[in-house]
């Protein structure tokens, strides 16, 4: 899957303060994630992290 700083990810999973979009930060082995409910900020391993994605939402590049 191919996930780059910047991309919104739709999660099959909502964060606790129920809100399912996170922000990329950083990717790599792990992603690092900003909640866009909240904006706390986590870190989880990639493996864990392509298997919880819906869909990305890239914003448009110019």
């Amino acid at each position: 899957m191919d996930i780059i700083k910047g991309d919104r990810l739709a999660m099959k999973k909502k964060h606790p303060c129920g809100s399912n979009e996170m922000l990329v930060l950083r990717s790599g082995m792990d992603f690092k994630l900003r909640c866009c409910g909240c904006g706390r900020e986590f870190m989880i391993p990639r493996s864990k992290a392509e298997k919880n994605v819906k869909t990305v939402i890239r914003e448009a590049e110019s």
